[in-house]
């Protein structure tokens, strides 16, 4: 057996209730004046933050946008050179870890990571952003959080619709890296079991929203997932997200969710023992049509038409999904994935094409 594997500098405090570390966390790392960020829609859990951290807060930016749009990050900046921020604290999901993490990339900026959802990118080297309509995605170390730390309690507010379509986008990460062409035996346990966990405790959160265990699985299932990532590779269905959310605005989790299953059935040919290990891993016989049925129990979008594309998008989709070379384990053709992106379009069971 012939591998490398290179982990990242994770620093991860896990518990219920492990936000009310933050203020002595901090005073560890030698923080002492974070500027908070989050989305409009959690401007109040930001403010929570600010609140518990006290004079440690510099201040609060509510304005991280999903894809991290250029003029986002320059403002964000502007408001870290204002307020002689030390560190950065996101608090939300990827939207608002991504803002953090290209901070930490211009700025040579601290970011320390409180997530709310199952995005994962607190995992990886990853960061992303989009001008001109295109999402421009490239990786560093530097970007990895000084410090994660998973409360699940902070996911007991997100929608059980939300919750589903966020943990589907995990499981993109897991499946993704479960696949690859290069993956390596402990990227793919990470993602085998990260899987498992996602399977078992998405249902229960739809079942049960208030079920601690569940959503603390959840949470464990999305680190793995993101650690995966992290250390390991991205292909076709990956790229085939980055271009409809960098060129048509969809709303990221949404857009994993219903592209999953058909890259998996994309690939399944290239790869039939670790599609089938993913099969295994989220007990079915056939990998790429138990994600499909997975998202159709939790509740989440199964068609592209139904997250915001029109038809009229697929061809312009399909070009610009290829307009560089992709690392995937089956050839990418123009023509292939316009025929994936048409039967995605539909909400039509995956199948190879």
């Amino acid at each position: 057996m012939n591998f490398h594997y290179k982990a990242l500098p994770w620093n991860i405090i896990f518990a219920a209730g492990a936000r009310k570390r933050l203020p002595e966390e901090l005073e560890k790392l030698g923080y002492s004046r974070a500027l908070v960020l989050a989305t409009p829609n959690q401007a109040d859990t930001g403010q929570e933050i600010v609140s518990l951290l006290g004079d440690k807060a510099a201040g609060l930016f509510d304005r991280a946008m999903m894809h991290v749009p250029g003029e986002t990050l320059d403002q964000a900046t502007a408001e870290v050179k204002r307020l002689g921020a030390d560190c950065t604290v996101s608090v939300g999901g990827g939207s608002t870890t991504g803002l953090g993490k290209a901070l930490a990339f211009h700025l040579d900026l601290p970011n320390i990571v409180l997530p709310t959802s199952y995005a994962g990118s607190e995992m990886t080297n990853l960061w992303a952003v989009t001008r001109n309509n295109r999402k421009v995605t490239r990786r560093d170390n530097v970007v990895v959080p000084t410090l994660t730390i998973y409360d699940p309690e902070l996911t007991l507010t997100l929608p059980p619709a939300f919750a589903a379509a966020s943990g589907m986008n995990a499981m993109a990460q897991a499946v993704a890296n479960a696949a690859a062409e290069d993956a390596n035996p402990i990227s793919s346990v990470l993602a085998l079991e990260g899987i498992r966990a996602l399977a078992h405790s998405l249902p229960l959160i739809i079942a049960e929203p208030g079920n601690m265990d569940a959503r603390a699985g959840a949470l464990y299932g999305a680190s793995l997932a993101g650690a995966a990532l992290g250390t390991g590779t991205t292909g076709l269905h990956h790229r085939l997200c980055h271009t409809f959310g960098g060129t048509f605005n969809t709303p990221h989790a949404e857009t994993h969710t219903v592209l999953l299953p058909h890259s998996v059935a994309y690939n399944a040919g290239a790869r039939p023992e670790t599609t089938h290990r993913i099969a295994e891993a989220l007990s079915v016989n056939d990998a790429a049509n138990g994600l499909f049925e997975l998202a159709g129990t939790l509740g989440a979008p199964t068609a592209l038409k139904d997250i915001g594309v029109k038809q009229e998008d697929l061809d312009e989709a399909a070009a610009v999904t290829v307009e560089k070379p992709v690392n995937n384990p089956e050839p990418v053709t123009r023509e292939r994935v316009r025929a994936l992106l048409e039967n995605a379009f539909h909400g039509k069971p995956p199948a190879p094409v």
